[in-house]
């Protein structure tokens, strides 16, 4: 296990680059995660990446954050080898999940978040690739 990335909701992922471009960190990908609601850029760093998430409907949990707590660090994502696996594993546990089955990601990725009254106030993502 390892950090995969960390998550930071923006109003605009172009306008946010900017400053993690004058560090010399480009971003490789920005697609639509209809699933989620947001537009994503990721942005490798080292063995992980820095994720820029921008809402794309006033619904997105995304826009809620914003909404709510502004632009910041919204999660922190750990990769796994099977996160259905590890989602069953820690639901056998009694801990509070936000997914109880996979969902899909970006960058191909199978995903879900733990409940963060579980994890004390850090939204925690498993993160899958193939």
């Amino acid at each position: 296990m390892h950090i995969d990335h960390i998550g930071i909701a923006v109003t605009d992922i172009e306008e946010a680059a900017k400053v993690y471009k004058l560090m010399g960190l480009e971003i490789v990908n920005i697609e639509e995660v209809p699933s989620q609601k947001v537009r994503v850029a990721m942005l490798p760093l080292g063995e992980s990446k820095i994720e820029l998430l921008e809402p794309t409907d006033p619904e997105s949990p995304i826009q809620k954050f914003l909404d709510k707590k502004g632009s910041g660090i919204h999660h922190l994502a750990v990769s796994v080898d099977d996160v259905a696996a590890e989602l069953a594993k820690l639901k056998e546990q009694g801990i509070r999940l936000i997914n109880e089955e996979p969902v899909p990601g970006a960058g191909g990725a199978l995903i879900a978040f733990v409940h963060p009254k579980e994890t004390q106030g850090v939204l925690l993502e498993l993160c899958q690739h193939e």
